[in-house]
């Protein structure tokens, strides 16, 4: 992936995110855009988005944000001057999920017992 691309990701994700927070902050609160994947060509573009909240919670926030795709795209486009403004896909990020699952998982471990050592003398033993 070319400089201009990451770049390109980047400044996508930084003005979505501001666009959330600045225009629909009470709608918006538990929306995080994670991640922005543009094509090479400008085309078409997918915005992963990480929603707190029960099932039904991030059901209806995500049917939020497709509605106001148009919207979004509208400003994204009055604040970012590109030759073609890619077409947006909105995808719900779910590793948020996985990495919360797998925190869990290492806490229930129970911790290692630390192995008993002898005090030393500051001999090197063989």
């Amino acid at each position: 992936m070319s400089n201009r691309i990451i770049r390109i990701n980047e400044l996508v994700q930084r003005e979505i995110s501001a666009i959330l927070r600045q225009r629909h902050a009470p709608e918006a609160v538990a929306i995080t855009v994670s991640e922005v994947r543009i094509a090479p060509d400008l085309r078409d573009g997918r915005v992963f988005v990480a929603i707190l909240g029960d099932a039904p919670a991030v059901a209806d926030r995500f049917r939020w944000l497709q509605r106001h795709a148009h919207e979004i795209r509208e400003e994204l486009a009055r604040r970012i001057v590109l030759k073609f403004l890619p077409h947006l896909t909105y995808v719900l990020d779910k590793s948020s999920d996985r990495v919360a699952r797998l925190l869990r998982a290492l806490d229930e471990i129970p911790p290692a017992e630390a192995p008993a050592t002898e005090p030393s003398d500051g001999r090197i033993l063989p």
